[in-house]
């Protein structure tokens, strides 16, 4: 296959830095970036039209632990109620966790609302243009206030995201393992970030290591970098970036209690607003506790029996639920009872089922319900959803 030529737009780049890794990448990356929401194009650059520092600093918190694919339709939902950073502010966090709902990992939607209010607050709704004014600011640490200030405010910091240390450990052959080769790859990629468009080559990486530069099966042959790249050269790319080897994933169990009402609606009640999926909606559960291999089957029984329910009541067993977290695996069974009348508590409350879309679910508590009501989302998440 023919390598890209190099584009016209090269010739000053060329004049302000030596790196050739650089001057390839941006050249592949003028015919084949991918067209994303909070993206600006190459071409759209060429109108004049900048990056936003809001949806940029958007885009890259949802893009935290989860794929391109999934945050798409959320960007766009999001950025729809709260075009820039002045509403974010404006919103409550009841209303954020809402439409983070699903996303996973919710303390980043805790740090976006307390980042938007210091920003309004204390910056007069501007970002800091700066990478350590960035870091400044509530969930922002090192990846992504180099990648705010090299995409939106052009600074040439380097910018490590898993596809960056994919593509890099493989272009210099690092052979250091994880995650103790992180501060290796940050500097081989300062090294070969160029003055010129540091935003576009940080986006040019990124894309370069979700479409050619893959975990599996590489398309070196399609990769402007082959010629430059050591682990080609050696004929094993796939070794690269060295990881440990796996830890097995701990394994928690509970119960969760579906309580229904005569008129098909749900009792909801919210999370403590520290910890684990804090302030988010939930149905009453049990503590998850782990087990170990040396307690018994009837042990590990007791950790999910019905005798955990908030109140006594005619539950009926209706199957079970795993769900990845993170750090551990999760496996809930599954109780419903009617109830006429609210159980007792200062936090709950009852919603429609036609209504729970609106709620600040995550997704484990979404495949709870479904398992009691299987018509009432849409579509749960069957991806694995991080905290």
């Amino acid at each position: 296959m023919l390598k890209d030529p190099l584009s016209p737009l090269q010739s000053e780049l060329s004049a302000a830095s030596d790196a050739t890794e650089a001057i390839k990448l941006l050249a592949w990356y003028d015919r084949h970036h991918r067209v994303l929401p909070w993206r600006v194009t190459p071409p759209e650059h060429r109108k004049g039209i900048k990056p936003d520092p809001y949806r940029i600093w958007l885009s890259e918190i949802m893009l935290q632990q989860t794929t391109v694919e999934a945050v798409k339709a959320y960007f766009l939902k999001f950025t729809s109620k709260w075009p820039d950073i002045q509403a974010l502010a404006d919103a409550t966090e009841d209303d954020v966790l809402r439409g983070w709902a699903g996303l996973g990992y919710y303390s980043r939607a805790r740090n976006l609302k307390k980042c938007a209010d210091m920003i309004v607050s204390a910056h007069n709704g501007k970002f800091p243009a700066s990478v350590e004014g960035l870091k400044q600011l509530p969930g922002i640490g090192d990846y992504t206030s180099a990648a705010i200030a090299a995409i939106a405010f052009n600074i040439p910091a380097a910018v490590v995201d898993g596809n960056v240390e994919r593509v890099v450990s493989r272009l210099f052959a690092i052979k250091t393992m994880m995650p103790q080769a992180k501060a290796e790859i940050r500097t081989f990629t300062q090294q070969i970030t160029p003055q010129d468009r540091p935003g576009d080559f940080a986006q040019a990486m990124m894309d370069l290591g979700a479409t050619i530069c893959t975990p599996k099966k590489p398309a070196c042959l399609a990769c402007p970098l082959q010629d430059n790249c050591m682990a080609s050269t050696q004929g094993e790319p796939e070794i690269y970036p060295v990881k440990p080897p796996k830890k097995p994933r701990p394994i928690r169990y509970g119960a969760a209690f579906i309580i229904l009402s005569t008129q098909r609606q749900i009792y909801l009640r919210k999370r403590d607003d520290k910890g684990l999926l804090g302030g988010m909606s939930e149905v009453p559960n049990s503590d998850w506790v782990s087990a170990t291999e040396a307690q018994s089957p009837q042990e590990i029984a007791q950790l999910t029996s019905v005798e955990l329910a908030p109140f006594t009541s005619n539950w009926q067993a209706s199957g079970s639920i795993t769900h990845i977290f993170t750090h551990f695996e999760l496996r809930l069974s599954i109780y419903k009872t009617e109830a006429a009348d609210l159980p007792p508590s200062n936090n709950g409350w009852w919603v429609a089922a036609d209504a729970l879309s609106d709620e600040a679910l995550p997704t484990v508590m979404k495949k709870a319900i479904s398992a009691v009501l299987p018509d009432a989302f849409k579509q749960v998440a069957t991806k694995k959803a991080p905290v």
